[in-house]
């Protein structure tokens, strides 16, 4: 009951958003659960009216006196003979009895009594299973929206401690766990408990005794249900966890295949995805082995308590049609018991995905937009770094550093591996916020104004070029969702990309494939570039830019960059140190802090850091003093 009520708060947010088909189904399902109990009034009717008149009368008025001893068999008559006195006389008109001759009615009612009654009970429960998966599907896609706005609003560092594979299963499996329970876990638990209800009602009007003896059954059943909940529960955790790290390692195996390939890693990732799938089947076998041996668990408790019914039934000697009755209403009646059972391990298994959900919109942004932000009106004064320190784990990435970009300036930053170059434009760009410290746009600090504001007023280029499988001129308008064709057009002309553009067969209009994987580097980069003209921000970040193109690529692109960095503000961190040279500024990180200022020539001549690394990539350094 507690995961059920877990997943009803978790769930109730999305499902009254569609509360009307959501009633409507609720409704239906009760009355289609109302109906299993008429079953019992059919099979009792049809009997008595084949018995012979004489017969049923004699032992009704029989069973009238025993009945008549105690209060309950008072009600309980007092009950029937106003029912009998509003139901007979249609019956005895549309149905034929022992010893009577047919008429038109008669033989029409025996022909449309049971297919009226079984199409009246099936065409509810279509419709209340049909309202409740309009319900499931419409709320799961707001559930799957949900968690992509929430990945959305998370800052890197949750990317960077998280498994894609966990991504991947919060949005396929754990809805998915989550739908099949609001498609048919709450429907059932509607229908059933409703039939167990009535049906035991109408038990409790025909015999107090023999009901009281099948109610004491129920509990005996509800043992291996609770049992073999818990254990579906534990398997359901264990394939989850299986399959998020075969997920994983689907998505590194394929989106580095190239690697995979080169280095003939197939069959070391061929085994260990083995593992995992062997875990995954471990365990949902375990899973389902569980489930599975709830019905005949129940079936089994059921028909043994039944045999002690059918005995006693034998000895109190009631009527054939009490007895077809009361044998229909007991194998009616574990019916419901048996899909609840199943209905409790389904909440078991969407327990697991809800609290993986619940656990990932849990997750607090590393990065919080202020509540109350700053206006932020373009950029005209400067960037500034105040004594900032930044640590991803332990050793601090950025100690202390202080710098300050003017509007209009090119700085360039260089620096060992690990130095923390790439580390300061992920704090320009506020995808981290420092430790300590703070940067300011115009004396404005990035906490107080929204990130969108900030990263409007900047272009990115980095040594990844992202590629969208979309078209080329998608991917380019992802520099500005809003701009025209003759935008885009302009852009890739001032990046050297119309003319690789233009040669393809469908233009701008050509679909560039996953990552971009029909396009080369120096392709993929001029079309970074395009999408930097096309924001056209005031703020340029090259990050590595030119670092996976061969010579030839590199120069060109080179030019463009040159082309991209005029009237703008610039901060540009190389590898080959030799692209620095036109900055008006560069500044030599060490363990994050700067031990090292000047031009591109000051930085040569000063036999320093600079020069060190220069002389390693083959650039000739004056040593003369």
């Amino acid at each position: 009951m507690a995961h059920l009520l877990k997943i009803w708060k978790f769930g109730f947010p999305y499902i009254i958003r569609y509360k009307s088909r959501f009633v409507l189904a609720l409704v239906l399902g009760l009355m289609f659960g109302l109906t299993n109990a008429s079953f019992i009034w059919v099979s009792k009717t049809l009997i008595s009216r084949m018995e012979p008149q004489s017969e049923t009368a004699s032992v009704e008025a029989v069973s009238g006196e025993a009945a008549a001893t105690s209060t309950f068999g008072e009600f309980t008559d007092r009950l029937k003979q106003r029912a009998s006195a509003f139901v007979e006389p249609v019956v005895d008109t549309w149905l034929p009895r022992s010893g009577r001759e047919l008429d038109w009615r008669q033989i029409t009612g025996s022909l449309l009594f049971l297919p009226l009654f079984v199409a009246a009970r099936g065409y509810i429960g279509f419709l209340a299973n049909y309202c409740l998966a309009w319900v499931g599907e419409n709320v799961v896609h707001d559930l799957r929206m949900s968690i992509i706005d929430k990945l959305h609003e998370l800052s890197l560092d949750y990317f960077g401690r998280t498994k894609m594979g966990d991504r991947l299963v919060n949005l396929q499996a754990d809805t998915a766990a989550i739908q099949y329970c609001l498609t048919h876990t709450f429907s059932d638990l509607i229908k059933h408990p409703a039939s167990f209800v009535a049906i035991i009602g109408a038990l409790l009007l025909m015999n107090l005794k023999l009901t009281a003896m099948v109610v004491a059954v129920v509990p005996i059943c509800i043992i291996p249900i609770l049992i073999l909940g818990r254990k579906v529960k534990k398997a359901v955790a264990a394939t989850r966890e299986a399959g998020v790290n075969q997920a994983s390692l689907f998505m590194e195996a394929f989106s580095e295949v190239r690697t995979v390939k080169a280095f003939s890693l197939e069959e070391r990732h061929r085994g260990i995805f083995h593992a995992f799938s062997r875990q995954v089947v471990h365990h949902q076998l375990k899973a389902l082995r569980a489930l599975r041996l709830i019905n005949p668990t129940v079936e089994t408790i059921t028909m043994l308590g039944l045999g002690v019914l059918i005995i006693t039934i034998f000895q109190s000697g009631i009527k054939l049609s009490d007895l077809v009755g009361f044998l229909t209403g007991v194998v009616l009646l574990f019916e419901p018991v048996k899909k609840l059972g199943n209905v409790h391990g389904m909440v078991q298994k969407a327990s697991v995905g809800a609290e993986r959900i619940m656990t990932l919109f849990q997750q607090d942004p590393g990065v919080r937009e202020p509540d109350k932000p700053l206006p932020l009106n373009g950029f005209q004064q400067e960037l500034k770094l105040e004594n900032v320190t930044f640590t991803y784990e332990s050793e601090p990435v950025i100690d202390g550093l202080s710098l300050t970009i003017p509007a209009g300036a090119k700085i360039g930053i260089a620096g060992e591996s690990g130095c923390g170059k790439s580390t300061i434009m992920n704090l320009l760009l506020r995808f981290y916020d420092p430790n300590s410290g703070r940067i300011t746009i115009d004396g404005t600090d990035l906490r107080d104004v929204r990130s969108g504001d900030l990263r409007g007023l900047i272009a990115l280029v980095s040594q990844e070029s992202s590629a969208f499988n979309m078209t080329l001129a998608e991917n380019i308008a992802c520099g500005r969702p809003d701009a025209s064709r003759a935008d885009i057009e302009a852009a890739a002309r001032m990046a050297n990309a119309d003319g690789f553009i233009n040669e393809l067969p469908l233009g701008y209009d050509t679909m560039i494939g996953e990552r971009g994987v029909n396009l080369s580097g120096g392709q993929r980069q001029r079309l970074s570039i395009a999408r930097a003209f096309v924001r056209n921000a005031p703020i340029l970040l090259l990050d590595e830019a030119t670092a996976s193109l061969d010579s030839h690529a590199e120069a060109e692109v080179q030019k463009t960059l040159e082309s991209l960095e005029q009237n703008r503000t610039v901060v540009c961190i190389a590898h080959r140190l030799s692209t620095l040279a036109g900055m008006d500024k560069i500044i030599v990180l060490q363990r994050g802090k700067i031990v090292e200022t000047g031009t591109y020539s000051e930085l040569l001549a000063a036999n320093g850091p600079f020069a060190s690394m220069a002389t390693r990539q083959g650039i000739v350094v004056d040593r003369t003093d």
